[in-house]
């Protein structure tokens, strides 16, 4: 882990000013207390990046579970009570990566993850363009389409216009053209700028400008700034940690929350994990269940000291692959990162400005859904594109998880349809006396979902035509489809249609029962 310390410790630099008001923002969405979320940053990067078999995926608090948050803190009526709900939701993780649940994530398309992936990358674009005017009345990781603020993602757009703030602007383009610049033109002529990440730069002259500017028509507003807790003591830094309400774990509500909070967050770091795995440029894989447990851990000693939930996040890992890191020390180094200047440096911290992160990310999520990738989809075909635009359209107008489900919708339609149509090959060879021989052969696996295809076909069949029904490929034939194969040889009969079932057992001509037949047949074929 520690070779390559020259590419990650860079690289956690970038996934720190990426997580950090991503951290504070979450919670706000939450309603919880903003050092909640910081918490859960520090846990997931250095504990849950610790125990992963992720090298490149960063945990942290998710954006996909800020409602669930947010009610369940109103409902279970304080907030140490929910923190009951989040370490009983993670010791209901690790009983799920012990029944090895991991597995799920294998079952999500190509299309739906690469549609995830995009679609996130739009939304980072789409919601951080008011942060980047210096509108910052949506709390930052606020990325469902109907927000907290009571707008939703394109009118906050268009009501960032009308509160322009110029000094906030101008930073973010300085920003925004430094990270440009800097990746390239200076990154690929000189090893020192490969060294030396472009964020870290931008967010420096960003406090640069706010320092020098201040009283001005073009400083930057205390509101358009960073906001970490800034305790006065060391007491009064204890004082923000929380503590799980032992006392409530009777009540079904607490239950309720935490197999929610359980399922949610173990659904999101799945696929997360599947989309971070095609993100590695060494093309490593996670073992699915190791993250389940690594998670549910995390989770458990994020509750018991007042964090929030934690699963592992696509905007981290993604700003993770994209700076470079190449093992898990950079997650772990970021969680460091985060406590360390908690601790030491929170007025520094509170000088940066939202619009410069802003520039950061706008970065991250054009990377994340380059117009390319629409293109390269398209050309995979319509079995490819569809889910894919449904699941980048779904998460964009919804959130996360419906966005997915819409798509992984699409996409076992699309499978119903491709094996509707794959049942069977069929194929008129000759016409010899006025009779026309015709040959059908049943695919591999024949199910119900073929029923509809394969009678059609047959009821096509002409008077006294030659079928020649081959099953020798066919390992599995639904009895459904072994009822209308009955029913149409009593039709066969009175339509003067000859049938010869071509087996692995032999032929035979006219069977007088498909069912008596298929009974016979081996159960391995």
């Amino acid at each position: 882990m520690f070779k390559n310390l020259k590419k990650d410790i860079p690289a956690s630099i970038v996934v720190f000013f990426v997580a950090l008001p991503l951290c504070l923002g979450i919670a706000l969405a939450s309603g919880a207390p903003l050092f909640s979320g910081l918490i859960a940053g520090i846990v997931g990067g250095i504990l849950v990046g610790s125990l992963s078999g992720s090298q490149i995926g960063v945990s942290g608090p998710a954006a996909g579970l800020a409602a669930i948050v947010l009610g369940a803190i109103a409902t279970l009526g304080s907030f140490e009570n929910f923190l009951l709900a989040v370490v009983l939701g993670g010791a209901i993780q690790i009983l799920l990566g012990i029944l090895r649940a991991g597995i799920i994530g294998y079952y999500f398309p190509s299309s739906v993850i690469k549609g995830m992936l995009t679609g996130i990358g739009i939304i980072i674009i789409f919601k951080q363009i008011p942060h980047f005017f210096g509108y910052d009345a949506d709390p930052e990781g606020d990325f469902a389409f109907f927000q907290v603020d009571g707008q939703n993602t394109f009118s906050e757009i268009i009501n960032s216009l009308n509160f322009v703030s110029l000094g906030s602007t101008l930073v973010a383009a300085i920003g925004l053209g430094v990270l440009i610049l800097w990746e390239k033109v200076m990154a690929k002529r000189f090893k020192l700028f490969q060294l030396i990440q472009g964020p870290l730069v931008a967010v420096v002259l960003g406090i640069l400008y706010f320092t020098f500017t201040q009283g001005s028509d073009w400083g930057i507003a205390s509101k358009n700034l960073v906001q970490v807790p800034i305790p006065e003591n060391a007491a009064s830094f204890l004082g923000q940690f929380s503590f799980p309400n032992f006392s409530a774990i009777t009540s079904p509500d607490i239950w309720i929350t935490a197999f929610t909070i359980a399922l949610v967050a173990s659904l999101e770091t799945l696929l997360c994990v599947e989309a971070t795995d095609k993100l590695d440029p060494e093309k490593r894989v996670t073992p699915t269940n190791r993250e389940l447990l690594a998670q549910g851990t995390g989770n458990i000693v994020s509750g018991l000291i007042g964090g929030l939930p934690i699963t592992q996040v696509i905007v981290r890992s993604s700003a993770n692959v994209q700076s470079g890191g190449k093992t898990k020390m950079s997650a772990i180094i970021h969680g460091f990162l985060l406590l360390i200047s908690v601790i030491l440096i929170p007025r520094l911290l509170n000088m940066i400005p939202l619009s410069v992160l802003a520039s950061v990310l706008l970065v991250v999520g054009y990377k994340l859904a380059k117009p390319s990738l629409f293109k390269k989809m398209y050309q995979m075909g319509w079995k490819q594109f569809v889910p894919f635009v449904v699941t980048v359209v779904g998460i964009v107008f919804t959130d996360l998880l419906v966005g997915i489900g819409l798509g992984l919708i699409v996409g076992i339609v699309v499978i119903l349809i491709k094996s509707y149509q794959n049942s069977h090959f069929l194929h008129i060879e000759a016409v010899e006396n006025g009779v026309s021989k015709v040959k059908m052969a049943l695919a591999e696996e024949v199910t119900f979902i073929n029923k509809g295809a394969i009678l059609k076909e047959l009821d096509a069949l002409s008077e006294g035509t030659h079928l020649e029904l081959d099953v020798r490929k066919t390992r599995y034939l639904d009895n459904d489809i072994v009822e209308i194969l009955e029913d149409f040889s009593e039709k066969a009969r009175n339509r003067n249609i000859t049938i010869k079932l071509i087996s692995e057992r032999g032929t035979v001509e006219n069977p007088s029962s498909f069912i008596e037949f298929f009974k016979l047949r081996p159960k391995s074929a």
